[in-house]
């Protein structure tokens, strides 16, 4: 039996001031549908999300919902009171009248995973927390259909990985929009592709789209050949003369008035569907060998009466032309980094050499260097007609309006307000604005919210040229493997590890045994002091318990899994309370029980290798 259709939109039409978004729209979405969409920046798929929510009014067409139905969302930008409580907050995704006692524990569940202080005021979480507590108030009514509106902005990827296994679990409908390929691939089943105002659906998941693309791309060039000689063979038929059988052959000459227009308007758009954005090479201004150097730096803060260690004894060159990656779980230190690599702080102990020749460009991921009542042209070109680049010889000039086309504007917007645009056409304005004058140190701090694929090739392709140093800190795995060749970890508790290679090689780094090494890193101060005490030999029963210990770690993680995968489930609690409050006090006692043969296990490693 087919799947019903939870929610259907037909033939629709949208005009939003003098732009027309859609027309003739049409799409489906089925139970259990795992879809990704996408689309150019300003395509209208975050117009098409709030159609869906019916915060939008057609112009035309009609919209059905499967009665009882329920939809969440998670948009986005987030409304919130600062005062309130994140499980208050949560809470507000269930219709108003299931806003009860009970509804507690159902926040308290989808919370869990997420790693939220139920009780923690919203005004105290970071950004990357405050995705994830929206995230759960559109999880918590447990939707039939769940939209979701670049779900990874913000989120480390901790939360990244936990969102695609629980998409590609559950049996809500997803429709999502993201920039990450990598996500996208790990759980959609069918892309909806925004094309011109309509809807193009790809049967596979995201990781079939390309070779997808390329095949109706083809397609469309051998119909439009096809056309064109059709056109070439009634222009010939025409020399005849059209008066003397004008009546008799009107419809004919219509018919040929009308393939003349569709070749027009099917050349122009295959012509922007080839389009990609395109930059100038990026050359980087003269610098020192070594850009920046730290030596032994350590950096703590206190949060809430606690002291939270940022780096400890931390010691770092980077060098003319490293491409690093920076990687880390929200808090972990990752904009601490920065801000004590460019002078913003200093470090509490050690010290920071910064090259006198540093120019630095920084891409900022909250914008803050746009005004948002300043043109396009002003923001790019604040006192001239043209953008320079370069200085002495190689100084370059282009006209503003060019350069806004090469990042895919339309020069008809360069006088509007920055303010109009999309999030993701703001975060592509931003990107011209850095690559003006990139420097000898770039800086792209999650370079990629918002953007759409076309613009994050063409960024890849201009930091591949770019002679300079570059540090991206970045949650989308594709981009650092396409753009970086070492990879800075922060781990957490002032634990800092490098490796060299991108997202892939990192992982393939800490994967397997290479877990425990790194362990053994997170714990390995303590255990240095007892190097150099006496040699002890393992005793019998010692080394029979070494042996033992990696299985049993083994097992017992395999065991925390299963039973936070259960209570990953938003209707265990309902359904089987008794169950859920066991897990609840099983888990810790099961967590506590792996730390202590983790640091027993550490403990023993230590004798016999002394």
């Amino acid at each position: 039996m087919a799947d019903r259709v939870l929610l259907a939109l037909e033939e629709i039409d949208l005009v939003i001031g003098t732009k027309r978004l859609f027309e003739g729209l049409s799409l489906h979405i089925a139970e259990g549908d795992k879809i990704c969409l996408i689309g150019r920046n300003g395509a209208g798929k975050t117009t098409l999300m709030r159609l869906i929510m019916q915060e939008l009014e057609l112009d035309a067409g009609k919209r059905f919902q499967l009665p009882g139905a329920r939809i969440g969302y998670l948009a986005q930008q987030v409304g919130f009171d600062p005062e309130q409580k994140v499980r208050e907050f949560v809470q507000q995704g269930l219709p108003e009248k299931e806003r009860g006692v009970e509804s507690l524990h159902r926040a308290d569940i989808v919370l869990s995973p997420l790693d939220l202080d139920p009780e923690a005021p919203m005004g105290h979480l970071s950004g990357g927390q405050i995705r994830r507590a929206a995230l759960a108030q559109a999880l918590v009514m447990e939707p039939d259909l769940l939209l979701l509106d670049e779900p990874t902005n913000h989120l480390d990827l901790t939360a990244i990985e936990w969102l695609e296994q629980y998409l590609a679990r559950t049996k809500s409908a997803v429709v999502c929009v993201s920039h990450d390929r990598t996500f996208l691939s790990a759980f959609s089943k069918k892309v909806f592709w925004i094309d011109h105002g309509a809807v193009r659906i790809c049967p596979t998941g995201y990781g079939g789209f390309d070779e997808w693309q390329d095949m109706i791309t083809q397609q469309e060039a051998r119909t439009l050949a096809n056309m064109q000689k059709k056109m070439e063979q009634e222009e010939s038929w025409m020399q005849g003369g059209v008066t003397a059988r004008r009546k008799r052959n009107q419809r004919r000459l219509n018919e040929l008035h009308r393939l003349r227009e569709k070749i027009r308007t099917d050349k122009e758009a295959m012509a922007k569907k080839a389009a990609v954005i395109e930059g100038d090479p990026l050359a980087a201004t003269a610098g020192s060998k070594i850009v920046a150097e730290f030596k032994h730096v350590t950096k703590k803060f206190k949060r809430d009466g606690k002291t939270i260690k940022i780096m400890d004894d931390f010691s770092l060159k980077i060098i003319k032309g490293d491409r690093i990656g920076i990687l880390g779980k929200n808090g972990s230190g990752k904009s601490t980094f920065l801000k004590l690599l460019i002078g913003e702080l200093e470090p509490d102990e050690g010290r920071v050499n910064r090259s006198k020749k540093m120019d630095l460009a920084y891409f900022d991921q909250h914008r803050s260097q746009l005004d948002p009542s300043k043109t396009l042209w002003k923001t790019l070109a604040p006192n001239a007609d043209y953008v320079f680049f370069g200085s002495g010889e190689k100084k370059k000039h282009k006209h503003v309006a060019a350069y806004l086309k090469d990042f895919m504007f339309d020069p008809k917007r360069a006088k509007d307000d920055v303010g109009t645009l999309s999030g993701g056409m703001q975060n592509r304005l931003m990107l011209a604005k850095t690559l003006i004058n990139p420097g000898n140190l770039m800086i792209l701090d999650e370079p990629t919210n918002d953007l759409d694929m076309d613009t994050l090739d063409m960024l890849q392709g201009i930091l591949s040229e770019y002679d300079g140093t570059l540090i991206i800190v970045s949650h989308d795995r594709d981009f650092l493997d396409r753009t970086v060749t070492e990879v800075i970890a922060f781990e957490g508790q002032g634990v800092i590890t490098q490796h060299f290679g991108g997202y892939s090689d990192y992982i393939r780094d800490t994967d397997g045994a290479a877990v425990k090494a790194k362990a053994v890193v997170k714990k390995a101060e303590p255990v240095k002091e007892t190097v150099a005490k006496p040699v002890v030999s393992l005793s019998f029963a010692q080394q029979h318990e070494l042996n033992k210990l990696p299985a049993q770690m083994t097992a017992l993680e395999q065991q925390i899994y299963e039973l936070t995968t259960q209570i990953e489930d938003p209707a265990l609690y309902t359904s089987q309370p008794a169950m859920f409050d066991k897990i609840m006090k099983e888990l810790p006692k099961l967590q506590h029980k792996l730390t202590a043969m983790e640091a027993r296990w550490l403990e023993l490693e230590a004798l016999s290798a002394s």
